[in-house]
């Protein structure tokens, strides 16, 4: 099975982009953060058309949204809310064989990493919060589970083009890694992608719209990841990072497509 995370920063602007990627790399499972579409209005015909025909939309006018659009059947899907919002952020679906599934968007935070000055940061701390108390208390290691998505978070020195230039930076700081730490500790939660690439080996996911040249810059930074409990590490077979994504046309969604293919 090929699943594939791509924060699509608006799925009707970048249709033509997600058709792309499934005539291209043909996932069995997609999960997209950033839809920024109310359920209704998400444009289902061309990828129904292309086998997907079991959806889990959660989204909302304008901002945030994610969804789950799979060629399997679910055996149950739901929805979880955090920081007492509704703002759909976090989609979860039952795949075959009672594997669970998570899509998830963390808030990015805002532009300064002090949660007394910051309401978004403040957010962006209390949600990794609930959701690692939520995994410790609700969840256990030994299920088998996958959790996708934006986390906004680039936790490694590998993972951003510096370490030392972005340790003030929101979506690099200290306590941020540390939060996402927890939180992986809190279900055994492995890293996908770190586990084909080592850790010295630089890895983005997401170059800035501000740069006028990402490629030459290369000023990323990995704010996408793939994650999966213990009973399914040893079922991986691969991965990829789209990099080549980043310049897809007309309009690139400043984050590219990850993939992880495992034996299920």
């Amino acid at each position: 099975m090929r699943i594939a995370t791509w924060n699509i920063n608006s799925v009707r602007m970048r249709l033509d982009l997600l058709l792309r990627l499934i005539d291209e790399r043909q996932p069995d499972v997609i999960c997209l953060q950033e839809t920024k579409v109310v359920d209704a209005d998400f444009p289902l015909a061309p990828i129904v058309e292309r086998g997907y025909a079991h959806t889990h939309i959660h989204g909302m006018k304008s901002y945030n949204g994610v969804a789950i659009l799979s060629k399997h059947a679910f055996e149950s899907n739901d929805v979880q809310h955090w920081c007492g919002r509704q703002d759909c952020r976090h989609a979860l679906a039952r795949l075959p064989g009672g594997v669970e599934l998570h899509c998830v968007y963390i808030p990015a935070g805002g532009d300064i990493p002090d949660p007394a000055v910051n309401d978004k940061f403040a957010h962006k701390l209390q949600f990794l919060d609930e959701m690692t108390e939520w995994f410790r208390s609700n969840r256990s290691p030994d299920q088998p589970m996958i959790l996708v998505g934006d986390l906004n978070i680039a936790p490694l020195e590998s993972d951003v083009w510096s370490h030392k230039e972005l340790l003030g930076v929101v979506s690099h700081t200290p306590v941020e890694v540390e939060k996402l730490a927890a939180m992986q500790a809190s279900a055994g939660w492995v890293d996908a992608v770190r586990h084909f690439v080592p850790p010295s080996e630089k890895l983005y996911s997401w170059w800035s719209y501000r740069a006028r040249d990402w490629a030459v810059s290369d000023r990323g930074r990995r704010l996408d990841h793939i994650w999966v409990t213990p009973p399914l590490a040893d079922r991986l077979r691969g991965q990829a990072i789209l990099r080549e994504a980043r310049g897809w046309e007309p309009k690139p969604s400043d984050h590219v497509p990850v993939l992880v293919d495992l034996d299920l």
